[in-house]
């Protein structure tokens, strides 16, 4: 029994570990975009063209700005943190087609990609105990 609750600890502290890494890293790259304003919003919104979205890319850019931003720190703390891996992930998705689209091959959509998948599966698993929604 000892060995099990060892083990959940040291899932926990994983689990902690990982998503203030990414969460941190999710921050740093929303950031930019939300303080940038329409024109930028903009620029990221045309993303969802590649989705065959094309209308007010302004709001699609912003929204992608807030959810690499806040959805980043909801991710680091533990705070509605399956809707937060599903909203990452969507926004990982439209990244990764962007850059299929612009020709980057799949050496460019990696990074984006390859975090959707640890999204999804993060909604399976869970926050770990030391998050908000533990609390």
């Amino acid at each position: 029994m000892a060995i099990l609750s060892s083990l959940s600890k040291q899932k926990d502290l994983g689990l902690l570990l990982l998503r203030i890494g990414v969460g941190a890293f999710m921050i740093l790259h929303g950031l930019p975009k939300l303080m940038g304003g329409p024109d930028v919003w903009n620029g990221v919104g045309k993303s969802m063209g590649n989705l065959g979205v094309t209308f007010v890319p302004v709001f699609w850019g912003f929204m992608a700005a807030v959810t690499e931003t806040i959805g980043g720190l909801f991710f680091l703390i533990g705070l509605w943190y399956r809707p937060v891996c599903i909203l990452l992930a969507f926004t990982m998705l439209v990244a990764g087609a962007k850059h299929l689209n612009a020709g980057d091959g799949w050496g460019g959509a990696s990074h984006a990609l390859e975090l959707m998948c640890v999204y999804i599966g993060l909604v399976f698993v869970g926050p770990g105990a030391y998050s908000v929604d533990k609390k």
